[in-house]
């Protein structure tokens, strides 16, 4: 055999065991959940009439809205499970964005704006700033039913436009919001504020070390606690669901009797569009459909965790040990308990939703410099970890189907406007670990 053989041989035999060593492991998003829902079923242990008005509930919450139930004269969608409805009826948003059919059905007019995308997420828009300078940080529906006619009203005589959305992108004044999962609302609203702040105020030496702080986004008008919402700006289920039936469908109600735009063409229903009907045969008739959506989140379950799936029992538990050793559960509270209550379902009971329910800082790159209640412009709420599981988007606004990308966005240094965010240290010391115990970790996450 010549030199240059040998030497061609030794080459291939390098290059052959080069191509079959194994590729250095690099823990991944293991993706959402297959399998069944979990999510979606009542409490444990109702009546038979919180079961009846949960299903009226159900059901008007899946109703799609017209012009002539009220729809409009502007709107994100035409039904509250159109935006909650992963991976059951109350969740958040689904792989298919229903809002670009909606657009332009029945003969509507819109333009659908460029950041909204079939393959989703759901979204609302917020400006941050009016034209003069002003703080804005309202919702600014993305719809107009001017054109529309869908066989119970007819809007083809309403000229009001859709706002600007693409000038006021250019000009970096947009903010987007997705849908929150509304499951187990009813256990969340009653954990007693005592239990919160106790909860703010426990471990304090280990949240001191990591730069933790948080606190709670006090209703203005009572002081008690707020906690509902990405920046916990709403108190209760009930003002949630009135708030939302105007804010995304137009449809006004007894909390929300106005209509957000009075042009004389296009309010076709010119009087509150939902209220109670007091000559009903028995609740679920005479409540309205506010009041269903309220007693539907109220007895609406958690979702089910997995135990095993997905990368297995083992992996799992240590991931469940890592969450608390690196300092995620400091924020993502794994348990609170509720307070007396009438209702069985919901009296003194375990809510195992990974919250703390508190606002904190979480620094530039997740500021969306909007300001609601006492929450600033980079505030929010530590989000509810259970549902996480089979999730499809991450973060206030959808940016990422990712959950190791969410992770690494809640670090954020200091700017001249903003702090450093509360989360930094911690994001830290995940990326500090071996990439098997990430993986356990994200598989526990991905189990929720």
């Amino acid at each position: 055999m010549t030199k240059c053989t040998r030497l061609l041989t030794f080459c291939v035999a390098v290059l052959l065991t080069a191509s079959q060593a194994p590729a250095q492991f690099i823990a991944h998003d293991p993706g959402p959940r297959g399998g069944p829902a979990g999510a979606g079923g009542t409490l444990p242990g109702l009546s038979t009439g919180q079961i009846d008005v949960f299903h009226a509930g159900r059901n008007d919450f899946e109703e799609t809205d017209t012009i002539g139930t009220g729809l409009g004269p502007r709107f994100n969608l035409d039904s509250c499970a159109g935006c909650h409805s992963q991976p059951a009826t109350g969740g958040s948003s689904s792989a298919v964005n229903p809002q670009v059919s909606v657009a332009t059905a029945f003969g509507a007019r819109n333009v659908v704006p460029s950041f909204i995308r079939p393959d989703g997420p759901v979204r609302e828009a917020r400006f941050k700033y009016k034209a003069n300078g002003t703080r804005d940080g309202g919702v600014h529906a993305l719809f107009v039913i001017s054109g529309r006619k869908d066989g119970t009203g007819d809007a083809t005589g309403c000229t009001i436009q859709q706002d600007d959305f693409e000038g006021n992108l250019a000009r970096n004044n947009v903010i987007f919001r997705i849908p929150t999962p509304t499951f187990g609302g009813g256990l969340i609203e009653m954990i007693p504020d005592s239990a919160i702040v106790a909860n703010q105020h426990a471990a304090t030496l280990a949240k001191t070390l990591l730069g933790i702080t948080g606190r709670p986004n006090h209703n203005g008008n009572d002081g008690t606690i707020a906690r509902f919402g990405w920046k916990a700006q709403n108190k209760s289920l009930l003002l949630f669901a009135g708030e939302a039936y105007n804010v995304e469908q137009g449809i006004t109600n007894e909390l929300f009797q106005t209509e957000r735009d009075e042009a004389a063409s296009c309010p076709l229903v010119t009087m509150p569009n939902d209220v109670t009907n007091l000559d009903g045969a028995g609740a679920p008739d005479v409540l309205s459909g506010i009041q269903k959506f309220a007693f539907f989140m109220t007895f609406l379950a958690p979702p089910q965790p997995s135990v095993d799936t997905p990368g297995g029992t083992a992996s799992i538990g240590r991931g469940r040990q890592l969450f608390s050793a690196i300092g995620c559960a400091l924020c993502h509270t794994p348990m609170l308990t509720t307070g007396p209550s009438a209702t069985g379902a919901l009296d003194r009971q375990t809510v195992n939703l990974f919250s703390d329910l508190l606002l904190h800082n979480m620094g530039a790159g997740l500021a969306d410099d909007v300001v609601q209640g006492s929450a600033g412009p980079d505030e929010f709420r530590t989000a509810p970890l259970w549902g996480l599981g089979q999730r499809l988007f991450f973060l206030h606004d959808g940016r990422t189907r990712d959950l190791v990308e969410a992770i690494r966005a809640h670090r954020s240094a200091a700017t001249v406007r903003y702090r450093a965010s509360e989360a930094n240290l911690v994001v830290d010391r995940f990326g500090t670990l071996g990439e098997a115990h990430k993986q356990d970790l994200l598989n526990f996450l991905r189990s929720r």
